[in-house]
């Protein structure tokens, strides 16, 4: 990280869940500080990728799914061990919902394999 000239992730102020984690582990990783001049943010609701097809930045950091949204940009790898940080989704039915069989329908269709292929298809690792 400190030999990039330049790394793009989304502006922790923003919220986004991508950007508060990897400024949060740039903290941990005792290097928030040197990074800080090399740090590159892309515009709000923009996404980091771009930033390396314009030459703003060197690498980009940011969700699969976010990164694989901007066309010609390639995926090297991921966050190494204990670094990289999973998001996972989970679906459910509230007890008493007046449409429970119409929700576990939905759940079901999204655990499809049909479903399963679409999530691939945009980043998404289904289980």
């Amino acid at each position: 990280m400190l030999k990039a000239k330049s790394v793009a992730y989304s502006e922790p102020s923003a919220g986004g869940a991508s950007g508060v984690y990897f400024a949060k582990l740039l903290e941990r990783m005792g290097i928030a500080e040197q990074m800080k001049p090399k740090t590159k943010y892309p515009p709000a609701g923009g996404f980091s990728a771009e930033l390396l097809l314009t030459g703003a930045a060197e690498l980009a950091v940011q969700q699969k799914p976010e990164l694989l949204h901007v066309s010609g940009v390639e995926i090297v790898g991921f966050l190494p061990g204990d670094l990289n940080l999973v998001t996972e989704f989970a679906a459910a039915v509230m007890t008493g919902s007046e449409n429970a069989e119409t929700s576990k329908a939905l759940i079901a269709s999204l655990r499809s394999p049909g479903a399963a292929a679409v999530f691939r298809s945009k980043g998404l690792d289904p289980r």
